[in-house]
């Protein structure tokens, strides 16, 4: 992982309030086929990071990085070898652990960041058996896990901040010079011990790569590697984190230069999920993914079990972690969980497991998964997490019969189904067998056949003369009819025939129907008109941008306006130049922006870690938090003439970025161009 991330209750609720109608029509891959069917598995962060428990001179805050976080000397840290004796660890009891709660298969750090080998390795002395342990953690699980029927993967980081040939080194090493170091001679290294990985312990399912973030580590060495696995193991699947490019946490590759079988997001989980995409949501329990004893901070079983459900509704698989203590157990509240949640899949596996994305853009009040039927029909599962008060289930722009509804908390008890306008509505109990999640079956004739409400078409949601909105489906034999009032369209409302101009704040609601009746849900928009901001007067003024430059440890954008910079300056545009260290620094850009016209401008932020851009007083981009490089943006009307711009960035460790760009009237998308900036410096 690349550094510790809080995954906060906001973010889990934005997360879960978009639902995408997915295609999960997919390459067909034999490999694949067993981790598409299992879509649950276990997450281990173990290592000697859980010595410490997260603790070190006073600060709780630590994980897994804790070695490089904590700037703990290498002598120091490897003093921890001679503390870790896990006499709890128990194969079978973890193994038994992921299958009673329903998991289909389990990763498990083979080597975090900080170097050190859970399994002997004969390329080092830097592993468990140097340990007073002296046990193959990896042999052990393969052979349990082998036996239990769990299907086993090995999560193993390029990155390593022990190895003597590993670049870069940490800027905070000044004790560890980087003369001699040959990174050619690392990779043979890693290599070496990934054929270990793949050859010493059976069939492995998966290699689960992490840490090719640095610029040390080009395609091609991740293209070779994700090779080499296969040569080994043709039957292996491997991560997309193998080579570079990932896109941030949102964990999918950029591009297709790069290797790998599927797509990694990290404490999150796409919004609309990804149509004909493999992908894993990785996420922890708590705020940290190796051991923290003071981290207290766990997600309820009810949120694990939802965050299941709206995972595998966009077609991923869910990876949950457990950091186990150092003694080798695994703590209380995550064993509690794990419990819970297996009580719930234990009732509603069936629909989790070979399930596929669900075919509803929105459900108000939960989620679907689905599974083709012999007979030709489909069964949708629905996750429903709010019981209506009525009683009643509106399945929203279904078109097919209904067959059959139940419970799958009482498949023998038949519930009323009937159709009303283009919904259909099940008759429930009036309590729900579960308030976390109670699924109902619901069989219908056919491959589902959904009306999805239209979709608005603008540039932005505000304007300043007058804006023109497309109103479009793709289904045919339909009309659409809208308000501009917030009311629910009826066929007696006016039809969108070709764009709707709005020429002033509106809330725009549409709907479609065939032969005078309702065929979807309505959707709705509000677009706001806007007075552009104004202009300023300024004079005396260069091209260029204002810097200040600042050193220190941050997880999110500092106060600078507490801090004293390092120093401060001219530049031609967003750069690093001026900085003295690859790590923990922060840029504070202060200036001018030239506007060519009045308009909507939308300003972008592509960063690793955090940035923000305000214009004024306004902040336009938030796109701060640590993360890999993730692209964000935001709208503002604008005056003709010069407006004052800050953007601020902070790098913590790994990869660091910034580009910001424009678009607008007249303009492209495209880093903002220097003749733009403008400083009174």
């Amino acid at each position: 992982m690349k550094t510790n991330r809080v995954f906060c209750a906001a973010a889990l609720l934005l997360a879960l309030s978009a639902c995408g109608p997915v295609s999960d029509t997919k390459t067909p891959d034999p490999r694949l086929d067993w981790w598409r069917e299992a879509r649950f598995g276990l997450f281990i962060h173990w290592g000697l990071y859980a010595v410490p428990g997260g603790e070190w001179n006073g600060e709780t805050r630590y994980g897994e990085w804790i070695r490089s976080t904590a700037r703990i000397p290498l002598e120091t840290y490897d003093e921890f070898v001679h503390a870790f004796n896990p006499v709890h660890f128990d194969a079978e009891e973890w193994v038994s652990a992921a299958l009673e709660a329903g998991m289909r298969y389990m990763v498990i750090t083979t080597k975090h960041h900080d170097g050190f080998c859970l399994f002997d390795s004969k390329f080092t002395d830097f592993d468990i058996m140097s340990t007073p342990f002296q046990r193959d953690i990896m042999a052990e699980l393969s052979e349990v896990a082998r036996g239990r029927g769990l299907r086993l993967g090995w999560y193993h980081s390029i990155m390593d901040w022990h190895h003597p040939d590993y670049l870069p080194r940490r800027d905070w090493e000044d004790d560890r010079t980087a003369d001699g170091a040959d990174f050619t001679r690392y990779v043979a290294y890693l290599r070496n011990q990934v054929t270990e990985l793949l050859t010493g312990y059976g069939n492995v399912d998966i290699m689960w790569f992490d840490g090719e973030w640095e610029n040390t580590w080009k395609p091609a060495c991740g293209r070779a590697l994700y090779d080499l696995c296969l040569d080994l193991q043709p039957s292996v699947i491997v991560n997309n984190r193998v080579g570079g490019g990932r896109s941030g946490m949102e964990g999918m590759t950029r591009d297709g230069r790069y290797s790998g079988d599927f797509g990694t997001p990290e404490q999150q989980i796409p919004a609309a999920g990804l149509s004909g995409v493999d992908w894993e949501t990785c996420m922890t329990m708590n705020n940290h993914w190796g051991y923290n004893k003071h981290d207290h901070n766990h997600k309820s079983a009810a949120e694990l079990i939802r965050i299941l459900a709206d995972i595998v509704s966009k077609g991923g698989n869910f990876l949950l972690n457990v950091g186990p203590r150092p003694d080798g157990r695994f703590p209380k509240a995550s064993v509690d969980r794990l419990r819970e949640i297996g009580e719930w899949m234990k009732v509603n596996g069936d629909a989790v497991y070979g399930t596929q994305a669900g075919p509803f853009a929105n459900l108000e009040w939960g989620r679907c998964t689905q599974k083709a039927l012999d007979s030709g029909g489909t069964r949708l599962f629905l996750h429903v997490f709010d019981w209506p008060g009525d009683r009643k289930l509106r399945v929203p722009g279904i078109f097919n019969s209904p067959l059959r509804a139940v419970l799958m908390a009482a498949p023998g008890q038949a519930l009323t189904v009937f159709r009303d306008e283009d919904a259909i509505v099940i008759e429930l109990p009036r309590r729900a067998p579960d308030a976390r999640n109670s699924v109902v079956a619901l069989d219908i004739q056919g491959r589902p056949d959904i009306s999805e409400p239209p979709v608005f078409r603008a540039d932005h949601s505000i304007f300043i003369d007058h804006m023109d909105v497309e109103i479009v489906t793709d289904r045919e034999n339909v009309d659409i009819h809208y308000t501009l009032d917030g009311s629910v369209p009826t066929a007696d409302s006016p039809s969108a025939d070709g764009p709707v101009r709005l020429e002033k704040t509106m809330t725009l609601t549409a709907r479609l129907f065939r032969e005078g009746k309702a065929v979807s849900g309505p959707a709705s928009a509000e677009y706001r008109k806007v007075k552009p901001r104004p202009a300023l007067i300024a004079r005396g003024l260069r091209r260029g941008i204002g810097y200040e430059y600042y050193e220190g440890d941050w997880d999110r954008l500092p106060d600078f306006d507490r801090l004293e910079p390092v120093k401060q300056g001219t530049l031609d545009d967003f750069g690093f130049g001026p900085r003295d260290r690859e790590e923990y620094f922060s840029f504070r850009y202060t200036g001018f922006i030239r506007i060519p016209r009045d308009g909507v401008y939308t300003f972008f932020t592509d960063s690793d870690d955090g940035s923000s851009l305000t214009i004024g007083p306004k902040l336009v981009v938030d796109n701060d938090g640590l993360h890999g490089l993730t692209e964000k943006s935001g709208t503002i009307a604008l005056a003709r003439g010069i407006h004052p711009i800050m953007a601020g960035f902070f790098e913590k460790t790994g990869h660091d970025e910034l580009t910001v760009s424009i678009q607008g009237p007249g303009l492209k998308k495209q880093p903002i161009p220097r003749k733009m900036l403008y400083t009174n410096r």
